[in-house]
């Protein structure tokens, strides 16, 4: 029997608990109270909230951290020359985690859906993720593809720098190699 799913928008009461599932999930370091408020912040226009957090029995089970077009920046990961949108209309999702024990029940699938549609009445006409390609089985990627999900380019050595500052990646630690596949889904 699925359980009851509760989807609602991120707030900083959920904070405490999607920095302990992301950081169990991503490695220690992923995510802070600072980058995480801060995040937070990015994915807010016009009282429209893109980030979403998934609930059973009050326990957080999964979230996604999505920012609005026009509030995030490029950096060098970005392949925007190859994209079919302009960066200005683009949001970025950022991170979508769910706890491994409820992984298959579409949780990732409609929070992500959640956060396109607040995308789009913010005004975003795309959006655009680097997933991890060492993800068990690759399944970051295979589930962003399912979803409609282009690949546009594969970085490796992404997480690197952020390994350097702390960052303990779950399979390589202080070092990261892993590589991230830069996709997009138009909307």
């Amino acid at each position: 029997m699925k359980p009851d799913i509760n989807y609602k928008n991120l707030t900083p009461d959920d904070f405490e608990q999607v920095i302990r599932l992301g950081n169990l999930v991503h490695g220690d370091g992923y995510l802070s109270v600072e980058n995480l408020t801060r995040w937070h912040q990015q994915g807010i226009v016009n009282n429209i909230n893109a980030s979403y957090v998934a609930y059973i029995d009050e326990q957080l089970v999964g979230f996604r951290i999505t920012f609005s077009a026009q509030q995030w920046q490029e950096d060098e990961w970005c392949s925007t020359e190859l994209w079919p949108v302009t960066i200005k209309n683009t949001c970025y999702f950022k991170c979508n985690t769910v706890i491994e024990k409820h992984r298959g029940l579409g949780i990732g699938g409609k929070l992500l859906k959640l956060s396109i549609s607040a995308a789009k009445q913010q005004g975003a006409l795309a959006g655009v993720s680097h997933l991890w390609q060492q993800s068990p089985k690759n399944s970051a990627v295979a589930y962003f593809t399912r979803c409609g999900g282009k690949l546009i380019k594969v970085h490796p050595d992404k997480w690197l720098a952020d390994s350097k500052q702390g960052y303990c990646c779950t399979l390589c630690g202080y070092e990261c190699h892993c590589s991230a596949a830069e996709m997009m889904i138009t909307f």
